[in-house]
């Protein structure tokens, strides 16, 4: 079992800047497949922006405001995210592929007020 835990989401105007962490219990150096999404009220779950096999993607509404990295020293995924808006008000969780198996965290609510 691997657990996931988000951390670093507030509330914050429009402007100002975030970094998300999504720490797992275990390595992720054998991981291939991570990213974040976000679901606000009312509206489905999207992606964010996701990393596969090397490739970096990003959602259009966030490209060039958000940056997706990886530590693996501290198992750690992040998302910088400048220059809010509040339409990027949501609930933000990542996912992590172990082997074929997608794990969630519980996410953490990102509020940004105009």
């Amino acid at each position: 079992q691997v657990q996931l835990v988000e951390s670093g989401g507030g509330v914050v105007q429009a402007g100002e800047s975030l970094r998300l962490s999504c720490a797992a219990s275990r390595t992720i150096v054998s991981s291939n497949i991570m990213g974040w999404y976000r679901q606000a009220p009312g509206k489905q779950r999207e992606l964010v922006a996701n990393m596969r096999w090397g490739s970096i993607n990003y959602a259009e509404s966030v490209r060039g405001r958000f940056t997706i990295s990886r530590d693996n020293a501290k198992n750690t995924v992040f998302l910088q995210m400048n220059s809010l808006k509040p339409e990027d008000t949501a609930v933000y969780s990542c996912k992590v592929n172990f082997y074929g198996m997608d794990y969630w965290g519980a996410g953490t609510l990102v509020t940004v007020s105009s």
